[in-house]
């Protein structure tokens, strides 16, 4: 049975098999990242043609007898100021997962960090109070974390947490459930989550929970 580390004392926590112990599937998961990576962007750039640059209606010069090239508009492609030619355009970069893709993808991320022993659980209550310094005291006792980023996963209702560890230099990043991704997880080198969002994320790769925003698109 897969298991982490359990900060703060005590023994191992034990995880869930399905979740936690899956086969890694690397182009499943390469294609969930893309697939989350190009729903951030924006698509907004645009360029104009030689029809939708302002001016350019009158001919320059008559067509013949000056020994220069010949032309008919100054907004011609090949004149300073001019139209472009298959530039960019307004656009969206989105492509469809489906969701027991996305599912799967997602317990082979959680499933590497499991094998690796890259993951870990704390308890939220000793952060009852704002505390940077118990968050960094709490990852030194985590020696894994004292290499690559660490991205802490936080139920809801625990922002007092999240505040304690989102300025520490080793955090990646500190998210809810609900808005961890693939890319999430395989972009960190480490994984700390709370018991709260580690049952959370259990349920989301069992599919208990199939209202999530982000499966809700799918």
């Amino acid at each position: 049975m897969p298991s982490a580390k359990n900060l703060g004392g005590g023994s191992d926590v034990v995880l869930d098999d399905v979740a936690f112990g899956a086969k890694f599937n690397g182009p499943l998961v390469h294609e969930s990242v893309r697939a989350e990576l190009n729903a951030k962007r924006q698509g907004t750039a645009s360029t104009k043609t030689r029809g939708e640059v302002r001016g350019g209606g009158a001919k320059p010069w008559r067509q013949k007898g000056t020994g220069r090239a010949r032309a008919g508009s100054s907004r011609s492609p090949i004149w300073t100021g001019g139209g472009t030619v298959f530039g960019p355009r307004p656009r969206h970069y989105t492509f469809k997962v489906n969701r027991k893709e996305k599912r799967a993808a997602f317990r082979s991320a959680l499933s590497i960090h499991a094998d690796r022993g890259s993951i870990a659980v704390f308890d939220v209550k000793a952060f009852d109070d704002v505390s940077t310094k118990a968050a960094a005291k709490l990852i030194g006792t985590w020696p894994a974390a004292r290499k690559g980023s660490l991205l802490v996963v936080l139920g809801e209702n625990e922002e007092r947490a999240a505040l304690s560890f989102r300025n520490l230099a080793t955090v990646r990043a500190v998210v809810p459930t609900t808005n961890v991704g693939v890319a999430d997880l395989v972009g960190a080198a480490n994984v700390l989550v709370s018991q709260a969002a580690l049952d959370a994320l259990t349920a989301r790769a069992k599919g208990d929970k199939t209202t999530t925003a982000e499966e809700a698109s799918a």
